[in-house]
């Protein structure tokens, strides 16, 4: 990042962003209103994000995957879960990687560690980039309230948002992102844990304080 009080992330000046669905896109607009640039991809190729990249103007560019994942100081995945064997390894090592992902077997099929409570979204994410840190961001709100909802630290009743990692500094840089734009973070733990955030728990989309989301993922069930 250009600022940040304690210098963490001061180089950070460049999110490549892999899956421009409505969550990418929200991200690409949110990421450059941070003031950073922004390199996004789809499945589709560069030339099919062009309205997108004409919307938001110069600091967003479109890529390939690989080349969004190389530009990339930090990157955000946001892609169906069917899809993570496509990310690109090598380009995304040694870098946070922000994972949205929630599990919907309508769409990506029945994977049985799921739905046994055996493993979790973002630690198959972890296992596809064993040299990259991957933490839970963004995956329990809505996209259109990404841009909408923030709003400036100690406002009362302010929107949180939950994180989950096995490495602090990507806590961190989670939590900072989030400050900026606008929401307080509670940290569920490791990515063991991030289950918690997802679907069919009662953190998931709904609109809560840190008090309230920290106590929601407390009574959360792992499975139905």
């Amino acid at each position: 990042m250009r600022e940040h009080p304690d210098g963490l992330f001061l180089s950070m000046t460049t999110v490549g962003i892999i899956g421009a669905g409505n969550i990418g896109g929200a991200l690409a607009r949110a990421s450059s209103g941070l003031g950073y640039d922004v390199v996004i991809a789809n499945s589709r190729g560069p030339e099919t994000l062009q309205e997108l990249v004409d919307e938001l103007g110069p600091a967003v560019r479109a890529a390939t995957a690989s080349d969004a994942a190389a530009a990339g100081d930090f990157a955000v995945v946001t892609v169906p879960l069917k899809a993570i064997g496509d990310l690109p390894v090598r380009p995304l090592a040694g870098k946070i990687v922000l994972d949205t992902n929630n599990y919907y077997f309508e769409r990506d099929g029945h994977v049985e560690p799921l739905d046994r409570g055996q493993t979790t979204t973002s630690e198959m994410v972890q296992r596809r980039l064993p040299e990259s840190k991957v933490v839970k961001a963004f995956n329990h709100i809505m996209s259109t309230q990404i841009n909408t909802d923030g709003t400036p630290a100690g406002t009362a009743d302010r929107r949180a948002l939950g994180t989950a990692s096995d490495h602090d500094d990507a806590i961190a840089l989670v939590t900072d992102i989030y400050d900026r734009l606008g929401f307080d973070t509670v940290n569920v733990g490791p990515l063991s844990e991030s289950w918690r955030l997802e679907r069919d728990r009662p953190t998931y989309v709904v609109r809560q304080t840190a008090t309230e989301l920290r106590e929601a993922a407390a009574r959360a069930n792992r499975l139905p």
